[in-house]
């Protein structure tokens, strides 16, 4: 399988359980302030839920069914000069934007029918791998601003959403 730091993989038995682990999750997500966003997301939360119903038939045959649920929060990509950072979060910046950009791919490859979809080309599209082809239902909510000064940022999410 993919090997992703700080990836964890747990058994939840009811939906109480799987919200605190969200919660969890949240609270373990890096945020640092920028001067585009107060709680800049320094990095991608991905949480995928698995559902398995077994069951047996009029045969006595079991019927085994499953479903995933994957509820992934990008980080936003921002332009270096945009987040006046030049440290680590720039660093952060560069390897969100690298992902996001690898994911871009595999979209504009699936739009375009191509054959080959570059999934490998990072970590992230390898584990949306199942979101983004097949026979699958996905909605993509995309987080926008007003402001003339974000036109912009809101101007490319757009565009990416419309594609995607």
């Amino acid at each position: 399988g993919i090997v992703a730091a700080g990836l964890t993989q747990y058994r939840a038995y009811s939906t109480d359980e799987v919200m605190a682990l969200l919660q969890q999750g949240n609270r373990n997500r890096t945020t640092e302030p920028t001067r585009a966003n107060e709680t800049s997301s320094r990095s991608h939360a991905v949480l995928q839920v698995v559902v398995e119903y077994r069951v047996r038939d009029a045969a006595m045959n079991i019927v085994h069914r499953v479903g995933k649920l994957s509820l992934i929060d990008l980080a936003g990509s921002e332009r270096a000069l945009a987040t006046d950072q030049r440290t680590l979060r720039s660093l952060e910046g560069a390897n969100i934007n690298r992902s996001l950009l690898a994911l871009s791919s595999c979209i504009n490859a699936l739009v375009e029918g191509k054959k080959h979809i570059p999934y490998r080309n990072s970590k992230l599209t390898q584990l949306l791998k199942d979101s983004l082809g097949g026979t699958c239902n996905t909605v993509m909510i995309a987080n926008i601003s007003p402001s003339n000064l974000s036109f912009g940022e809101t101007q490319n999410t757009l565009h990416w959403a419309d594609r995607a």
